[in-house]
């Protein structure tokens, strides 16, 4: 077996291991298209009329010169303006309180133009799914809300925050996305939009041509992020020797 042939069967082995709550896998699924990232936008935020009129995979957040950028995994927005950022973080330091705050900071900056009043920023919604229980209190989704601590009501800035515990199993909705998430297998999968695209991305030729130049993409980026870490590693025990 070639070398080339031995990679491309190592990817296929990957890709039919892939399952949505895996980052990469669930930024192909959602690329163009809206009725998936509104349906699981319903399911999460309980909004069953929520509507979606757009939606971007790996959206750049780059307003602020200098300031440190982040590309979010789903970006959407709905018929009234609301904003969402939908994250996957499998591991629970991915999900740092801090690092939803700084995603909801950097939409704000996003959607507010010199001369706009404040009072125009939209509703922006955090949502963390993170494959454990990040809360350990069971519940499928847990709200984050500001509140005037003295008087013991809401804040009611228009920031919202989700961290969707992607360990829940039930007959419900939420419980049902939950374990699709988890799927390698969309026969195993309970809702067919999900299912169909799952389908697509591991058994279509061109589905499959698609993922395989992701994932050596990936492959790509993961040999230049070691480089890069080698080298500050480097670094650091030459200032330590100096």
């Amino acid at each position: 077996m070639s070398e080339e042939e031995r990679k491309r069967q190592q990817d296929l082995e990957r890709l039919r291991r892939l399952r949505p709550i895996d980052d990469d896998f669930m930024r192909c699924l959602f690329k163009d298209n809206i009725p998936l990232a509104e349906m699981v936008l319903r399911i999460i935020t309980g909004k069953l009329d929520l509507i979606i009129t757009d939606c971007q995979t790996q959206k750049d957040m780059k307003r602020l010169a200098g300031a440190r950028s982040i590309c979010l995994d789903a970006y959407g927005t709905d018929t009234i303006g609301k904003k969402y950022d939908l994250e996957i973080q499998r591991a629970d330091k991915g999900a740092n309180p801090h690092r939803a705050r700084y995603h909801s900071s950097v939409m704000d900056v996003e959607n507010l133009d010199a001369g706009q009043e404040f009072i125009e920023l939209p509703d922006t919604y955090t949502i963390f799914i993170i494959e454990k229980d990040f809360y350990g209190m069971g519940k499928p989704v847990y709200s984050i809300e500001r509140m005037n601590l003295d008087t013991g009501k809401p804040f009611e800035d228009g920031e919202h925050i989700l961290y969707v515990n992607g360990e829940y199993r039930d007959e419900t909705p939420i419980g049902k996305l939950m374990h699709d998430f988890s799927c390698t297998d969309p026969e195993t999968m309970y809702y067919d939009d999900l299912a169909e695209r799952v389908r697509f991305f591991k058994e279509s030729k061109e589905g499959v041509a698609i993922m395989c130049k992701a994932i050596e993409d990936m492959r790509i980026a993961s040999w230049k992020e070691g480089k890069k870490e080698g080298i500050k590693e480097g670094e650091k025990k030459v200032k330590k020797k100096a």
